[in-house]
């Protein structure tokens, strides 16, 4: 009767080098590792129980990270892995590129806020941008016309005050004079 030849990783001959002759110290974690691949040969059933046990036994007695890799050798390094199915993004849910917002728009609202703080000598300026930026806008495809549309609207209202009250002041003078 012919006896089984004995594989590396039973240790009937002592530790065996690996092939690439790694006999650099095994860590926890190449342990861990070692045994995760064996749990899952013995999942897909490439290994029987008591072959898994002694296996498992040896990897966490291994010393070196090549008694690691023989007991590993004839397995896949870990589960087989299934190709996920990739499908395209449909149009409809593809993000889309922001334009660019337009430098005149914002310069209009900035303008437009400032009107209070300086007394509404920033609402000439914030009208001028205004009807400027607001061409562009519908010229170009840029975003900013609501940004426009603010500083034009806070720029008549200053314009408007201040020719409210330079026409109060001209009518005070004539009364009084």
């Amino acid at each position: 009767m012919t006896q089984p030849v004995p594989q590396p990783w039973q240790g009937g001959q002592g530790p065996q080098p690996w092939q690439g002759g790694s006999s650099m110290l095994a860590s926890h974690a190449d342990r861990e590792r070692a045994v995760d691949v064996l749990r899952a040969g013995f999942g897909e059933g490439r290994l029987e129980q008591g072959e898994f046990d002694k296996r498992v036994g040896r990897a966490y007695a291994a010393r070196t990270v090549g008694e690691l890799a023989l007991l590993v050798a004839d397995l896949p390094l870990g589960p087989v892995p299934q190709p996920a199915p990739v499908a395209a993004v449909p149009p409809t849910f593809r993000a889309m590129a922001r334009p660019r917002t337009n430098g005149k728009a914002v310069g209009a609202a900035v303008c437009g806020l400032l009107c209070l703080p300086t007394f509404g000598l920033m609402g000439l300026p914030a009208v001028v941008l205004g009807h400027a930026a607001r061409a562009e806008v519908q010229r170009t495809g840029e975003a900013g016309d609501g940004l426009a549309l603010t500083g034009l609207v806070l720029g008549w209202l200053s314009v408007g005050g201040w020719a409210l009250v330079l026409t109060l002041l001209l009518i005070v003078g004539l009364a009084a004079g």
